[in-house]
């Protein structure tokens, strides 16, 4: 192996991944509403035009927008929607287990791992609809994760991803799920409900 080679490989070559404090201070992420952690990265300077077929109402929105997203035990993403379809992109840490509730799964609820294993089943990039009821929580998390008792102490069990959403997302598009609405229309998804619905009404 030539000298240049081997500088090269060592360039490549990870000492330790980052912990999640260490994630939240290097991009600056905040708290999100539906749980874990977040930063705004992009906002299309182009704008688009939306109508609400039932009213006839129309609005503007960005094209398009993007996030980062940290998620680790003892957290979750709560059962919530949005208007626009929203992309989701792997990118570091342990798999993402997202789960969508709705009529049109055989058992009122779909569950997809994100993750880096994508000779067994993991996806690096996944689309959730809009207008559909999901939420997310990490994949390795086998402990309760409706207490924040739950969380790794050494702060490496995470999973980093990034959100696409387009048309864009605004705060005014997005609502949390009410457990006792969610449990009454799909029974058969009753536990990764209770699970994904945790301080809510």
């Amino acid at each position: 192996m030539t000298q240049a080679s081997t500088v090269a490989k060592r360039n490549c070559t990870h000492t330790h991944s980052p912990t999640v404090q260490q994630l939240i201070d290097r991009f600056t992420l905040s708290n999100h509403p539906e749980g874990g952690f977040y930063r705004e990265t992009y906002r299309s300077e182009q704008n688009v035009t939306l109508v609400e077929t039932s009213s006839s109402v129309s609005k503007q929105r960005s094209a398009n927008t993007a996030i980062y997203f940290l998620i680790c035990p003892g957290h979750l993403s709560r059962l919530h929607r949005i208007q626009s379809d929203e992309i989701w992109h792997f990118y570091l840490g342990s798999p993402l287990k997202v789960v969508e509730v709705g009529h049109e799964f055989p058992s009122m609820f779909k569950e997809t791992v994100l993750g880096q294993d994508i000779f067994n089943g993991q996806l690096v990039q996944y689309t959730v609809k809009g207008g559909t009821w999901f939420g997310c929580y990490p994949a390795d998390d086998l402990q309760d994760t409706t207490t924040n008792a739950a969380e790794d102490a050494s702060g490496h069990i995470y999973s980093f991803v990034g959100c696409t959403v387009a048309p864009g997302f605004e705060f005014s598009d997005f609502e949390l799920a009410s457990r006792a609405k969610l449990l009454e229309e799909y029974p058969k998804a009753s536990d990764v409900i209770i699970k994904l619905t945790h301080g809510l009404p």
